[in-house]
């Protein structure tokens, strides 16, 4: 477990909420605050994310959308302590569970609304690995993502909703992985900057859906042609996104749930560009 030391306390969703996660592991940063506003979940519904490391994405729902039932598994048993104190700092009900994709608690193996996940960037033997043990499991790839998407799919109830947020490069990999099972897949691309290449993107599928595949047009995260120092460069809509709670949605011309009582829902976020 960490110490206290080891800690900081980092203020997420423009401050309405407050966790507490490594100094040097892993640490969330914009990745799980947008899978959360992607998320079409509805009061009362169930979600389980799948590597919920100190908890940030199902929180970020969970403040978005009050009434939901949220569960979380996490491999790594300091992490997992950590979401527990982040969901009780945080006011919220959170039920994390220590354990692997291949060996699901009991506790998990019944059927949900809605399954998340923020997988490992890293595939097997990519770039250099990380110093710290926490984060180099976090980030690097040991179970494949064909095993994530399987293991959200078998615990999807019908006409339940599998959300990931990948590295774009990830993409015929999470498509290869959605088989016959799955249907209505949309992609929404993440790009830092207006003409830049997406790096990240948002996929979509539901469980028995047979809707088309759907390529969204990409959220641009940023104003301006390149970084500008320390100048607050966030674009309109990754703004409302990852300081208002804001909501969006990879249904054209659809909004998804309501709002949090301080921030919007944006309506088709790519009209916004």
């Amino acid at each position: 477990m960490f110490a206290p030391g080891e800690l900081t306390d980092d203020g997420f969703l423009g401050g309405r909420l407050h966790v507490l996660q490594p100094r040097r592991g892993y640490r969330a940063a914009t990745d799980p605050v947008l899978l959360a506003a992607s998320v079409p979940a509805r009061a009362g519904q169930t979600v389980l994310e799948l590597g919920c490391g100190v908890g940030v994405a199902s929180l970020c729902l969970g403040f978005r959308v009050a009434g939901l039932r949220l569960a979380g598994l996490e491999l790594q048993p300091a992490y997992a302590a950590l979401a527990r104190e982040n969901a009780a700092r945080n006011g919220m009900a959170l039920e994390v569970h220590e354990g692997d994709l291949s060996a699901m608690p009991a506790a998990l193996r019944g059927s949900f609304d809605h399954v998340i996940a923020n997988p490992p960037y890293y595939p097997p033997g990519s770039g250099t690995g990380a110093a710290d043990p926490g984060r180099e499991t976090a980030m690097r790839e040991a179970t494949p993502l064909s095993a994530w998407i399987e293991a959200g799919i078998r615990r999807l109830a019908p006409r339940g909703m599998l959300t990931l947020i990948l590295g774009a490069d990830r993409l015929p990999a999470a498509l290869a992985a959605l088989d016959d099972r799955m249907g209505s897949c949309r992609v929404l691309p993440l790009a830092a900057r207006q003409g830049r290449a997406a790096g990240r993107l948002i996929i979509q599928s539901k469980k028995g859906g047979r809707g088309p595949f759907t390529l969204l047009a990409p959220l641009i995260l940023h104003d301006g042609a390149a970084h500008d120092g320390d100048r607050d460069s966030l674009s309109r809509a990754a703004a409302a996104l990852l300081r208002d709670a804001g909501a969006v949605s990879l249904e054209l011309n659809r909004n998804v749930g309501d709002p949090s009582p301080e921030g919007p829902t944006l309506r088709d976020t790519t009209h916004l560009l």
